[in-house]
């Protein structure tokens, strides 16, 4: 009798791992549709500026192709790589946020455009390293609140080491500069930190002066302040400080409900700065109207909303570390398009950043590329897992004996083996058992 049980728990185990997980689809056709939005906006705001250098009508475009195809290998390769293995080189993630930061200070490396050392060469195209810096950290970070979750909310020192970490990626970015880039880097660090167990009071304390900082440094320098001002009162100068919200604004207005007709935009053709890159939500709504501009609304919300379940749903399975991944690059996106629409709206001022899957600029579309594959890679991991504890539970109700101790505990400790979890500590908690012990 013993015999033969031992024989249906090694058969039933084999017909867990025999179990694949499925990719959200949801999240996988969004940001597909995302990716083919971004093409067809890339290829019309683009025209005037290749126009205007004399580059040809499709450089940008084939250009922006290029990089869509390099992030989606990332993406695929991101999709095929087990989250356990990504958690065990998250120290080689810290390391490489710094060293990418540092890389453009390098001589014969680092590149300089328009004032600001953010680039390295390399070769086929300048990569701002930032870009890649927001997923490592993100990695990093989540390692770190999964190992420490316990005493995030009790003591000041464990929560106080992942802002000191971040701070000096801050600094080194203020030092290139790049204003937006280090307050968005903040933004997410902030998020995680209180999503990883936090409380909002102690955030409050360590964020108050941090966003004192920063208020303090776009006050005190001249370029920033100039940014804010034209900001507010952008017809005040329409020629200058507040020329390109000024002519987003005028395309925005232009598009009605409809739009003008794709390709068909007037503004884009005024050559103003950025209107590829940081200003091209404003050329969608006036090609587009009211109702493309609803439709990339819905698109983002879809991306973020699906990174917000995918991650509460691998917490509720004490899969913190691909929780925590999922909810970061959830609030990357989210935070990143809500500020460079809200730049294009007139509500915030102008800060650098692209509009994810959209905008021309290949670091950021590889990156955000790649970080769409480890968030599918989180999804895929975490059907895998729901459905073996679900087979699990199913065969055990089919048992002759269910009271029979040992078949519980091996069944559930297979369906759960591929759970990445945190590294033993001296002190660490012990998590309750549900149910009668025997």
């Amino acid at each position: 009798m013993t015999m033969a049980r031992s024989i249906d728990v090694h058969a039933q185990a084999t017909r867990l791992d025999a179990l694949q997980g499925r990719h959200d689809r949801l999240l996988l056709g969004a940001a597909a549709c995302l990716a083919v939005l971004g093409v067809v906006m890339v290829t019309s705001a683009s025209m005037g500026v290749a126009e205007v250098l004399k580059v040809g009508d499709y450089y940008f475009v084939q250009r922006h192709l290029f990089a869509l195809a390099l992030g989606t290998g990332l993406a695929f390769i991101a999709m095929q790589v087990e989250l356990k293995q990504v958690e065990k080189h998250q120290m080689l993630a810290l390391g490489g946020c710094f060293a990418l930061l540092l890389m453009v200070f390098t001589p014969g490396l680092g590149e300089r455009v328009n004032g600001a050392q953010r680039w390295i060469d390399l070769g086929v195209l300048n990569f701002q390293t930032v870009e890649a810096v927001k997923l490592l950290m993100i990695i990093w970070l989540a390692s770190y609140l999964a190992r420490r979750r316990d005493e995030i909310g009790e003591r000041w020192g464990p929560l106080m080491l992942p802002f000191g970490v971040v701070a000096g990626m801050v600094l080194l970015l203020l030092m290139q500069p790049d204003f937006g880039s280090s307050a968005l880097l903040a933004a997410i660090a902030a998020c995680m930190i209180f999503l990883g167990g936090a409380s909002w009071k102690k955030l409050l304390l360590v964020g108050t002066p941090a966003v004192a900082g920063f208020i303090g440094i776009a006050v005190f320098e001249p370029y920033r302040l100039a940014r804010i001002t034209s900001f507010r009162e952008p017809f005040e100068d329409p020629f200058g400080g507040g020329y390109q919200l000024v002519q987003a604004l005028i395309a925005i207005g232009r598009g009605e409900w409809f739009g003008v007709g794709l390709g068909a935009s007037v503004q884009k053709l005024q050559a103003f700065p950025e209107v590829h890159t940081d200003f091209i939500f404003s050329v969608l709504a006036e090609e587009l109207g009211f109702a493309g501009v609803a439709l990339t609304l819905l698109l983002f919300t879809v991306v973020v909303w699906r990174a917000f379940s995918i991650g509460l749903r691998c917490m509720n399975l004490r899969r913190q570390f691909a929780g925590l991944v999922a909810l970061g690059i959830g609030c990357w996106i989210g935070v990143q398009a809500v500020v460079s629409i809200g730049v294009n709206l007139g509500l915030l001022p102008t800060k650098g950043l692209t509009l994810p899957m959209i905008s021309y600029g290949g670091s950021s579309l590889m990156m955000t590329c790649a970080a769409i594959g480890v968030l599918l890679r989180v999804s895929y991991e975490l059907d895998r897992a729901e459905r073996q504890v679900q087979r699990a539970r199913g065969e055990l109700r089919q048992l002759d004996d269910p009271g029979e101790s040992v078949l519980p505990a091996t069944l559930m400790a297979q369906a759960a083996r591929s759970a990445p979890q945190p590294a033993a500590r001296p002190g660490a908690r012990i998590e309750p058992v549900m149910g009668p012990r025997r």
